[in-house]
């Protein structure tokens, strides 16, 4: 019979994107770490408290809406899925509009699944203050190019809060639990450069060998 901490590090390995139990780690410094092309040496940026109401009512951007993501190692741009996820894109573009992910980290990397970013916190602890729910379809599919919104396993179907990953794999395969953002829709070599960043020393953390930022996050209205 498994031991309590065997099951709950295989629950983590499973879902590897719990936003608690499964967070990022300490701060790093990109010192002595060799970077892919077209990424900046940054430092790790300081946690921000964010602590907002969810917005009434929530009224997600206009069809055909990207939103464009400024990283670090270069910027790539995701197709919103607004017609398919209208309440948790609606969130997004709110947190946007209110500069939760302006200086904020990609905490976790992890070659050949996810990149995860969205915590203004930087440790995967972290959210915005309230969380949104809207059960993903069921005929989903979590590959290369995906965004979706992290939870933790404890957490119903489709709940989001600030956290996203972008799927690096030619299928993630999870569980139809995830509420999907949208799709990568130009940059992939940008998340391909971030994934390189990723350390299999970290295990199911994925914290990454080097700091990864995001500088900003714009919508350009559809």
């Amino acid at each position: 019979m498994r031991s309590r901490s065997a099951i709950a590090l295989l629950a983590c390995l499973l879902l590897a994107l719990a936003v608690v139990a499964c967070g990022g780690g300490d701060d790093q410094e990109s010192a002595g770490v060799e970077l892919p092309e077209g990424c900046s040496e940054v430092e790790t940026p300081a946690p921000k408290q964010v602590n907002l109401k969810e917005p009434k009512p929530l009224k997600p951007p206009p069809e055909g809406s990207t939103a464009s993501v400024e990283t670090s190692c270069g910027t790539f741009e995701i197709a919103l899925d607004t017609k398919g996820s209208p309440k948790t894109t609606a969130s997004f573009a709110y947190l946007v509009d209110e500069g939760v992910y302006d200086g904020t980290s990609f905490h976790r990397v992890v070659p050949g699944f996810v990149i995860q970013g969205g915590d203004p916190k930087g440790d995967g602890t972290g959210g915005p203050g309230y969380t949104v729910d809207e059960p993903p379809k069921q005929n989903i599919s979590y590959t290369r190019g995906t965004v979706a919104m992290a939870k933790t396993a404890v957490e119903p179907p489709g709940r989001s809060g600030s956290q996203f990953f972008v799927v690096v794999a030619a299928d993630a395969g999870l569980p139809t639990d995830f509420a999907v953002l949208g799709e990568v829709s130009d940059g992939e070599e940008v998340t391909e450069r971030i994934t390189e960043l990723g350390d299999e020393a970290a295990g199911e953390t994925g914290t990454p060998k080097a700091p990864v930022t995001i500088d900003r996050i714009t919508i350009e209205d559809g």
